[in-house]
């Protein structure tokens, strides 16, 4: 007769969990101080707002939530995560662009390369609510 089992996951998805884990372990910290601040004894809402170039996996960070939250302060709050898409701007021709990844990137405009990052590298918490205020 077969118990229930668990499988572990490859060796990688462990080690890149792992940081999703510490920021959420940091966010559900700052989370409490701001309600202790506020006098909120629970938050029922948390958005937090992620660029597209921080390095965050979102699948992982939403995991990293699920498994920390229910002993903390945002036990049962619902978990928004919104998105921010990188944007560069190109100090030759002035323009700003939308970009996908890296760090250098190519003006659509003129064809100067820039290192100006104007928006994506955001991580941190937009909005909390709290019920009891």
């Amino acid at each position: 007769m077969a118990g229930p089992h668990w499988t572990c996951p490859p060796v990688w998805s462990i080690f890149g969990l792992m940081h999703e884990l510490g920021i959420m372990e940091s966010a559900l910290d700052a989370i409490r101080h701001q309600a202790v601040k506020h006098g909120a004894s629970r938050v029922s809402r948390i958005v937090l707002r992620i660029g597209t170039l921080a390095g965050v996996d979102q699948d992982a960070l939403r995991f990293a939530y699920e498994a920390l939250a229910p002993t903390s302060i945002a036990a049962g709050a619902v978990l928004d995560i919104e998105t921010v898409a990188a944007r560069a701007r190109c100090a030759a021709c002035q323009t700003e662009f939308g970009v996908e990844r890296g760090f250098i990137f190519q003006c659509p405009q003129c064809g100067e390369y820039s290192g100006d990052i104007r928006a994506g590298r955001e991580l941190g918490i937009a909005r909390l609510e709290f019920p009891d205020l």
